[in-house]
């Protein structure tokens, strides 16, 4: 799969994320042994293989989460582009959304853009997403 744009790098994250299809996720990730992932209140993992086992760990159950993208801001560059953005979190079966505050930084590899790091990080449950639509900075 070639991702043209950081964008669509995005895009098919979340997809993976939502259809929990591990293979797809992975395919989103650089081939790098450096690469990083912090999922909300956990611990940072490195490497490849710490980062498929904790995302084979999260999709065990099966398709049950949804995202909306709140307020994304791109900072981006030739070779590297920071996403920062808030996701709206709904677990099927659950009427409250969870909000997280989400850094993903992706590369442009000879296969196209794909992701270096993801950090998410829970929002308070008083705390309030701004509903903008997604924007991006150059």
């Amino acid at each position: 799969m070639t991702l043209s744009s950081s964008e669509q790098a995005e895009a098919a994250f979340y997809s993976a994320f939502e259809k929990a299809d591990l293979g797809a996720m992975m395919s989103v990730w650089a081939e790098d042994e450096e690469i990083l992932c912090i999922h909300p209140g956990g611990q940072r993992l490195v490497g490849m293989d710490a980062v498929r086992e904790s995302w084979r760990a999260l999709f065990a159950p099966g398709p049950h989460m949804r995202f909306r993208l709140l307020d994304v801001r791109v900072q981006a560059g030739r070779m590297l582009s920071v996403h920062n953005l808030y996701e709206r979190i709904t677990v099927v079966g659950q009427r409250k959304a969870h909000l997280a505050l989400a850094t993903n930084v992706y590369v442009l590899t000879p296969s196209g853009w794909r992701m270096l790091v993801h950090h998410a990080s829970p929002l308070p449950p008083d705390a309030a997403a701004p509903d903008a639509p997604p924007g991006t900075l150059h």
